[in-house]
C-alpha cells in the first residue's frame, strides 16, 4: 500500500508548487468553461492520479474565452517544477512574456547554468507573435498550413499558443524576408509525458520564389533550398535528439542528429523548451535552453536569399500528444555593442530580459550583459547611463518605477557578476514616455520594451 501513499503526496506536492489545490483547479476550470483538449493518456494505472492532475494544465479553453488577452503575462505554469515567468525588458503590466525557465530567474544556480551562453538577440525586432488577436480553437489568421492546428491556452494563464499533432507544414505569412544576420527565438512545449515514437518538430529557413503558392510543394515542383533544424521531444531515457539537414537544389549537401536532454516531457522543469538561433550570413548558432546544440559554419548558402521561415512537423504526433509554439521573437542580429559605445554614445538592445512585473533578470539576459561588459572592461574610462524603458501598458506611474528599478537591476548585476566599478554607473528609468515605435502591435511594443546605455566619459 506504500505506492498509492507515495502518488498521493507527489500529487498534492505538484499542485502546492503551483499555488491551487485540487478543488481550486476543478472550480477555475469549470468557471472558465474549460473542455478537454490536449490530454495525456496514461499507459499505467499507477499514473492515473497525477497525470489526470497534470493534464488539467494542458486543458483547452471554450471559444468564448478572452481573445483579447496579450500572451504571456506571467508565462504558462505548465507542468511541476515550471516557474511560470518571463518577458522583455521594460514589460509592462500586460506586456508579452515567456516561459519560465528551469530556475526563478536570478537565482544564482540558473545563471550559473547559462554562464557559457554566448546567444545575443538582436536589438532591432523585426516580428512578434503571441497570437493575441487570434480566437482560442482557431488556426491563426496570419498563417498558412497544408495541416491543421489551433490556437490553444496552457494552464489557464495569459498567453496563447499554437497547438499541433498532424504532420505539415505551419508558414508565417508575415515574414517575407530575413537578413544575413538574424535571430530568431521561439518556446516549445511538449505535452506531458510525451511519446517515444512521436514526430519531430521543426523550424527551416528557405529559399522560396513565392513562399505563400509554394511553401506546400517543397521537395517536389518546387526546389528545396534550405536549412532545417529539427527537435525531438521524448519521455524515453529522460531525453530526446535533435538535428540538421541542409539542402541546395533538393540535394542534401549535409545532415547529423544528437541526443540531447533539453526537452524531455517526464522531465520536471524540461518539457519546456527555449529555442534561440543566430544567423550571421553563412553561419548558425542553435541552442536549446542554455545549451548551444549546433554551430554550423557553412549552413547558409553564399548568395542565396532566404525568405522564408517554416515550422513543420515531420510525422504525426501519437494521439495524445501535442507540440506547442509560442513567444516568437525574430530580430535584425549582430548587434554591434562595443562599435556603437565607443563611436556613437548610445547601445539600445531589447534582449535583457525579466520576469514579468519584477526587476528580477532572467539568466538567459547573460550573453547580452557580458557583451556590456566586456566594453566597459575594454575601455576603462568609460561611463554610463543605463536607461529603462516600458511599452504603453499600465499605469504610466507604475512603469516609471518598475523601469528605474530594472536599471538599478541591471547595475547590480553589471557589478556583482562582471566586476565592473560601481561608479562608472547611474540609473534612470522613463517608463513609457519615450516609445520608438506605436504601442499598438505586439512588435512595437516589444521595441520600445528596451534598455539603453548611454556613455556619459568626459
Amino acid at each position: 500500500m506504500k505506492t498509492p501513499l507515495i502518488v498521493t503526496a507527489l500529487v498534492c506536492w505538484a499542485v502546492v508548487v503551483h499555488g491551487q489545490s485540487v478543488s481550486d483547479v476543478v472550480k477555475q476550470n469549470v468557471g472558465e468553461g474549460v473542455k478537454q483538449g490536449a490530454t495525456v493518456a496514461t499507459e499505467q494505472t499507477a499514473n492515473n492520479v497525477s497525470n489526470k492532475l497534470i493534464n488539467k494544465l494542458f486543458s483547452k479553453k471554450g471559444k468564448k474565452a478572452d481573445s483579447s488577452k496579450v500572451a504571456g503575462a506571467g508565462g504558462g505554469v505548465v507542468a511541476p517544477g515550471i516557474a511560470g515567468s518571463g518577458g522583455p525588458a521594460g514589460v509592462g503590466a500586460r506586456g508579452v512574456g515567456g516561459v519560465g525557465g528551469k530556475t526563478a530567474g536570478g537565482a544564482d544556480s540558473s545563471w550559473t547554468t547559462y554562464s557559457k551562453f554566448d546567444f545575443v538577440p538582436g536589438d532591432k525586432v523585426l516580428v512578434v507573435e503571441d497570437f493575441g488577436p487570434d480566437a482560442v480553437g482557431d488556426f491563426p489568421d496570419k498563417w498558412n498550413t497544408n495541416s491543421t492546428g489551433e490556437i490553444q491556452t496552457i494552464g489557464g494563464e495569459d498567453g496563447k499558443w499554437l497547438s499541433v499533432n498532424k504532420r505539415g507544414i505551419f508558414l508565417p505569412e508575415f515574414i517575407t524576408s530575413l537578413p544575413d544576420n538574424f535571430t530568431l527565438q521561439f518556446d516549445l512545449v511538449c505535452s506531458p509525458n510525451f511519446g517515444r515514437g512521436s514526430g519531430n518538430f521543426a523550424v527551416s529557413f528557405d529559399a522560396i520564389p513565392n513562399p505563400a503558392r509554394d511553401f506546400a510543394h517543397l521537395g517536389h515542383s518546387v526546389a528545396r533550398n534550405e536549412a532545417l533544424v529539427y527537435f525531438q521531444a521524448s519521455a524515453s531515457y529522460n531525453k530526446g535528439f535533435t538535428g540538421f539537414s541542409i539542402t541546395s537544389n533538393d540535394e542534401q549537401i549535409m545532415n547529423n542528429q544528437i541526443d540531447e536532454g533539453e526537452w524531455v516531457g517526464t522531465v520536471p522543469q524540461r518539457n519546456v523548451c527555449k529555442v534561440s538561433i543566430w544567423r550571421q550570413r553563412q553561419r548558425i548558432r542553435v541552442y536549446m535552453n542554455e545549451t548551444k546544440v549546433w554551430d554550423l559554419p557553412r549552413a547558409f548558402e553564399d548568395g542565396k536569399k532566404y525568405n522564408s521561415v517554416l515550422f513543420s512537423l515531420q510525422d504525426d504526433l501519437n494521439a495524445n500528444d501535442r507540440v506547442f509554439l509560442g513567444n516568437i521573437r525574430l530580430a535584425v542580429g549582430a548587434p554591434d555593442t562595443r562599435n556603437k559605445l565607443i563611436s556613437e554614445g548610445k547601445f539600445s538592445t531589447t534582449g535583457i530580459l525579466f520576469d514579468v512585473n519584477s526587476a528580477v533578470i532572467r539568466p538567459e539576459s547573460y550573453g547580452a550583459l557580458r557583451d556590456i561588459a566586456d566594453v566597459l572592461k575594454d575601455n576603462a574610462a568609460m561611463k554610463l547611463m543605463i536607461v529603462g524603458h516600458t511599452d504603453g501598458d499600465g499605469d504610466p506611474a507604475q512603469n516609471i518605477m518598475l523601469s528605474h528599478n530594472r536599471a538599478d537591476a541591471v547595475r547590480d548585476e553589471l557589478v556583482r557578476r562582471f566586476g565592473i566599478d560601481a561608479t562608472r554607473l547611474q540609473t534612470e528609468g522613463k517608463g513609457s514616455t519615450q516609445p520608438v515605435a506605436p504601442n499598438t502591435t505586439a512588435t512595437g511594443k516589444a521595441q520600445n520594451r528596451r534598455v539603453e546605455f548611454i556613455s556619459t566619459t568626459r
